[in-house]
This record gives structure tokens, sequence and C-alpha cells, in this order.
């Protein structure tokens, strides 16, 4: 049976390679990157002591550097069990979840003629090149010497020309007795019963083959010389072998650029893949002239599991970011999102690399961001929050945008990040109870203070910025190793309280804990959850007293008694122990956001002084303070020796 390239493809690539080949060999644990999809393993097909067989997910090969075996899917079943390749591309279905094609009498007749036709698309290929060369293509040639395009360029893409003629590619194919049916079939001229006598579909054009993922090519995109024409680019008409929405300029070459590493490009235009290949970004792909579709998108993620999205600096890429955004978001899942590389005003990378070069493309590649950034940028841009109502309308437009998410896990994380973020925006959106220059906008705080007395201090282009030493030396920026009564209140009330272990699962899963000790008994936590024994308080303690940690938990309970935070206690009701659960939960995470981001804003200011990065910091250290207050509230109220423990 004749299986059709696109269904041998579509297995392939929805299948690891490790998957097949880990069922028969086991991999080295020291040279093994499962995470890139890299794997060792001694080879299968010879002895040997020390692991000389590489197989990498990305390319969907194997190969021996001892016996020299290499191949894919399909040819390790062959080869090594004895499959017929039937049976083997019977198994490979089955694991991808993919049915078998019934055999198709009428379908193997199409793809026989598919494969002529695709020697007719090779025919008009090297005649177009051919009249590039010659007389007539004189003008086309000086377009591409003026767009920069080098003469070893124009031949890796088998650039070409279309004669302004009605008939010049159709007489030259009938001549070599290509019958008139195969001319229409590849969308090679106009024709129907209206049109008396069929003519060249592109006329006067600098021609662009369209390549399928097997180098084959199958379309054409043409740009018009002359100024007057109803359509600067074209493209050849949806054919047996040609669908527009299904296809990537480019996809075959990027592919085999990406076994060097990195990732896939996806750009706007014929023009700015070629101009970065030319500078040396082989990885590029870009849509035929139309807003990025789900199969195109879908062919980014077999390339690669984080694509990055490049758009124009104008109104119209900053749209089509959108709307890509908004064509990925439902999709995404672990291994699989995108980011985003937003150019300068009015540029394309066709321009950037021209008047920059290529580390101009470099640095926007480096600063792409990814989807969660973009879509918060999208609905808070520009925007004013001043009122609950304003407020409340922005949370459920970022609840209705994650909830399209399909993946569960993937939605969750995006809620919560989405809901950090709100939180700590509207902290820095209070307005006049926040301090308000003269003049100044609402939110803006006194950046004109001196700095505190033995404060540290940030260079910024606004003049110099005080990080107080409360700030430089908190626990929720510096993380330290003295147990703080925060921490130590979330562990204390899960222990004492396992119903609250069981309502917030994904949080104390994930908990982020500085001190050490902690760390153990959250430790402890995760094995008695594991081994079903979180459901009692009794049954905890135990699991610690056997991890060797009943000490730490002494000390623990000791400091949440000095601090008063009696809720956390055995003694106390479930409702106040889920409040001060809760309280302390917000606290924990609203410093792990603050730690972070005010570590990028020190190092983003370090790296350039501009008056945006030191507005940044100052909104930070606004936010601390704010995260500080109630911390002090919920530690030490009541409390004269001030805290206990270090916070």
């Amino acid at each position: 049976m004749r299986f059709p390239p696109a269904f041998l493809d579509e297995i392939r690539d929805r299948v690891p390679i490790s998957s097949v080949i880990g069922q028969r060999v086991a991999w080295d644990r020291r040279k093994t990157n499962a995470s890139r999809g890299d794997y060792w393993a001694c080879c299968p097909f010879h002895g040997e002591k020390s692991p000389s067989f590489h197989c990498e997910d990305k390319k969907g090969r194997y190969h021996c550097f001892g016996c020299s075996v290499s191949g894919d899917h399909f040819k390790f079943l062959t080869e090594l069990d004895g499959m017929s390749f039937p049976e083997a591309v019977e198994k490979i279905a089955e694991m991808a979840g993919v049915p078998m094609p019934v055999r198709d009498e009428r379908e193997e007749r199409r793809e026989k003629e598919r494969a002529s036709l695709t020697d007719v698309m090779e025919m008009a290929t090297a005649f177009f090149q051919e009249r590039l060369q010659g007389p007539e293509g004189a003008k086309a040639r000086a377009y591409l010497r003026e767009r920069g395009l080098t003469s070893a360029t124009q031949q890796s893409f088998r650039l070409g020309y279309a004669p302004d003629s009605r008939n010049a590619l159709k007489e030259h194919l009938a001549a070599k007795g290509v019958p008139k049916a195969d001319i229409e079939a590849c969308g090679l001229v106009r024709h129907g019963d209206d049109i008396p006598v069929s003519y060249d579909w592109f006329r006067d054009r600098i021609m662009f083959p369209i390549p399928d993922s097997r180098g084959k090519i199958i379309a054409f995109g043409g740009r018009a010389l002359a100024p007057d024409a109803l359509a600067k680019y074209m493209n050849s008409p949806d054919t047996e072998l040609f669908h527009k929405g299904n296809v990537l300029y480019n996809f075959a070459r990027a592919r085999k650029a990406l076994a060097k590493g990195g990732t896939v490009i996806a750009v706007e235009g014929y023009m700015d893949v070629i101009a970065l290949a030319q500078a040396g970004f082989e990885n590029a792909v870009a849509p035929l002239g139309t807003a990025l579709t789900e199969n195109q998108l879908e062919l980014l993620w077999r390339m690669a599991p984080e694509p990055v999205l490049c758009f124009d600096g104008d109104k119209a890429g900053m749209k089509a970011a959108w709307r890509a955004a908004d064509l990925a978001l439902p999709a995404v899942q672990p291994g699989r999102s995108a980011r985003f590389a937003l150019l300068p005003e009015g540029k394309d990378p066709d321009d950037l690399v021209k008047a920059e070069g290529p580390d101009a493309i470099r640095a926007v590649l480096a600063d792409a961001r990814p989807l969660v950034d973009l879509l918060w940028m999208r609905e808070t841009a520009g925007g004013v929050f001043d009122t609950p109502e304003r407020r409340a309308e922005l949370g459920k437009t970022l609840r209705e945008l994650t909830s399209r998410i399909r993946d569960e896990s993937t939605r969750y994380h995006y809620q919560q990040e989405m809901r950090e973020r709100e939180q700590s925006f509207f902290g820095s959106q209070r307005g006049p109870r926040q301090g308000r220059q003269e003049g100044g906008r609402p939110g803006e705080r006194g950046q004109g203070k001196a700095p505190a007395p033995g404060g540290q201090f940030a260079k910024g282009a606004s003049g110099r910025i005080a990080i107080t030493e409360s700030l430089g030396q908190s626990a929720l920026v510096k993380r330290g190793e003295g147990m703080s009564v925060r921490e130590a209140t979330i562990i204390v009330a899960l222990v004492n309280h396992p119903a609250l272990i069981d309502e917030n699962f994904a949080h104390v899963e994930f908990l982020d804990l500085a001190n050490s000790d902690l760390r153990k008994l959250h430790a402890a936590i995760l094995d008695a959850m594991a081994h079903d024994a979180a459901d009692e308080r009794g049954a905890v303690i135990a699991t610690i007293e056997r991890a060797g940690c009943g000490g730490i938990w002494e000390r623990a309970v000791a400091l949440i008694k000095r601090a008063r935070q009696w809720p956390a206690l055995e003694t106390a009701g479930l409702d106040d122990a889920r409040d001060a659960f809760n309280q302390a939960l917000h606290l924990q995470r609203s410093a792990r956001t603050l730690h972070r981001e005010l570590k990028q804003a020190q190092a983003a200011l370090d790296a350039d002084p501009s008056d945006e990065n030191f507005r940044h910091l100052v909104e930070i250290q606004a936010q601390f303070n704010d995260v500080q207050a109630t911390e002090a509230l919920i530690e030490g109220f009541g409390v004269s020796s001030g805290r206990v423990g270090r916070v």
C-alpha cells in the first residue's frame, strides 16, 4: 500500500522518535537531556559498553557514531524488529492516535497526478529562473540588487522573473509536451468558461517559488514590478498541490536549519525571510500574505515548542500580533507557547537588517516577550482604571481571556499570573492617597524626596532613588535563611489543619520557601500527601518525625506562639486557620513576585538608566512599602518588641 507523504509526515511529527526507540533501549542518564529532546544510549544494532547511539526528537532521526546506522521512526522498526514498512507505519499511527488511511484507488491515482504536477511546477520554476538571467529580466535583477540580495541568495531561493507576456510560460510548457489540463491544474494560467483563451497567471513579476515540507515546488508568489499593478504581491490560486493556509514559506529549509539549535522565527513576508537568511538567520518562515492560520501555527509548533512571532513596528504589525496571540491562546499547553518580537516603529526585518545589521535582529529576538506579556499589554496599555467599575471590567476581561485556554493546568497558571499582575498593577494605581506632586498624574510618587539615611542608591535618568535599608534587608527581596513568621504560618497551619492541604493542593505542591528548614517540613508534607497520610494531623506529624524534622517542627511552632499567630495553631478553628493561611500565602506570593521584579528592575536600570526604568523601580519600591505595611499589621500588631525572627 502506498501511503500519502502528508500522512507519514503527520504521524512522524506527532510521535517523538525517543518514545519509539525508548521501548527498546535504556537511555544513558549522564549524557541524555530529555528537556531538549536529546537522547543517548548503547546502540541496539551492535554491542557496545559506552553509549554512542544518539536520537533527537527535533530532527526525528537517530544515528550511531559506532556502527553508522541512521534513520527515522519507520526505519528503526523495520531494521531492528524486522517489521514490514506497512506494519511500521501502522504501529506509529497507533502511537499517534491517527487512523490508518483506507486504501482508495482513486486517491492513489490522484497522488500519481500530484507527482506529475510537481514535475510541471519544477519546469515552470526553471523557466522563471532562466528569464531572470536573460535580457528581459534586467529590470527585475536591478530591483533585487537595490533590495540588497546577492546572486548567491537569488539562486539559493530560486528566484525568477515572469515575462510581461500573456503566453510565454504557457507556450513554453506546451512546447515541452505538458498537457493543457496539467498547466491549468497547477494554477499557472487563468482559465474558465468565461475566458475563451487561457493566459499566464503571473506577468511582469519577480517570482518566489514556494516549496512544500519536502522541498518540492507547489506554488509561486509574485511581486509586481509595475507601479500601477492591481496587487503588489500575488500568490498562486489554491490547487491540488497548494492550499495557502496550510503552508509556510521556507518551511523545509528552516526546519533543517533548526538542527543547529534555536527556535523558528515567523515573519510577515517573502523578502523578510530571504533578507534574514542572507544575514545568517536561516530559521525564518512566513505565512503567504495573510494572517497566521491555525494550521500554520500548528506547523510552527511541529518545528519548535516556542516559536518567535516577529511583527513589523507599525499599527498593522501590532494588530497582527494581537490576532496571532488570540489564535495561539486556546492551544497553549506545557511545552507549547509562543513569544512575540516587536520591531522598532516603521521597520520590518528586511529594513532593520539592511540598516543596522544582524546584531539589531538579535537584539529584537532577545527582547521577545511571552504570550502572557502581550495579552497584558494589550488590555492595560493606555487604559484608565481610576474607579472600581473600570478595575472590575479589566478583571472580567482577563478572566474571559484566560478561560479560552483548553489545557487545564496552563489555564490555572495563566489565571494565577493575571491575578498577581492585577493586584500589583492596582497597587500602583491608587491615585491621590498614594501621594501626588503638583501637576503630576495620579499614582506618581515623589521622586524628588531625599534618600533615607543609611539607604542604598541606584542611578536613574531623573536623579538617584533611595532603596531603603528595610527594602535592602527584607526577606521580601533578600532571601535569607532566617525562619520568617510568614513562612512558618503557612507550614504550621497546613500541618495543624490538614483540610487546608486538600483545599489548596496546587499552591501547596509548588510552595516557594526561602528557609531551608521549612523546606524540609514542606517536603515531609508532600511525602504525606503522596502516601495518603495527609488527612489527619497526627499522620502528618508522624511523617515529619520519620523524616527527622521533629526539632524543626517544634521551633516553627514556638515561633508562631511568640508572634501570637494563634490562628495557625492546633487549637484554632478551621475558619480562622484558613484566613491566616490565605493571608500568609498571598503575602508569600506577592513577596516572590516582588523579589523577581525588583531584581529585573535593578538590572534594567543598571543597563539603561532611562526615565522609564527609573519610574519602574520607583513603582516597585512603592509596592514593597504596601506589602511591608500589610505584613507588619499581620505579624507584629501588638508585639512591642518588634518582629520575631527574620522577616
